[in-house]
């Protein structure tokens, strides 16, 4: 497994946004499964709700989002991943404190960077342009989208 999605690119998969075009055409790219954490099945779930919330989505379409990524499970798009709770936390803390001064990254942006560390996964797909600092700062490499 090479890829990690932050929240934000897999909500652009599954949701229809502005970089809808540009996540799709990356996932289409992918040759291997794409890495499904704890913390994306919380983060995924909960952007779904904030998005019928404000209005921009129907309960009727954050349904079929769900079950569009319940069959990219069983398409083997997306695999379930546990990066280990305690690493993935210390992981996180020494990030913070080498590069959110500079960088100003958001906490859960850090830990979806320290969970693809954790995980060995090299290549990181987002479209937060602090998110992508961060990942470059931290070894990861950044997928043109």
């Amino acid at each position: 497994m090479n890829h990690y999605a932050d929240t934000g690119f897999l909500c652009s998969v599954y949701t229809p946004d502005a970089n809808t075009t540009k996540a799709l055409a990356a996932m289409d790219r992918l040759k291997e499964p794409l890495a499904f954490t704890w913390l994306h099945q919380l983060e995924f779930r909960n952007a779904l709700r904030l998005r019928v919330y404000r209005k921009e989505i129907s309960t009727k379409q954050r349904d079929a989002s769900l079950n569009y990524l319940l069959a990219d499970f069983e398409n083997q798009i997306l695999e379930h991943r546990s990066p280990a709770l305690s690493e993935t936390m210390t992981e996180a803390e020494r990030l913070s404190a080498l590069h959110s001064e500079k960088i100003g990254t958001r906490s859960l942006d850090i830990l979806h960077v320290a969970a693809a560390l954790v995980l060995g996964t090299p290549v990181f797909l987002t479209f937060d342009k602090r998110q992508a600092a961060l990942a470059k700062a931290a070894g990861l490499k950044l997928k043109a989208l």
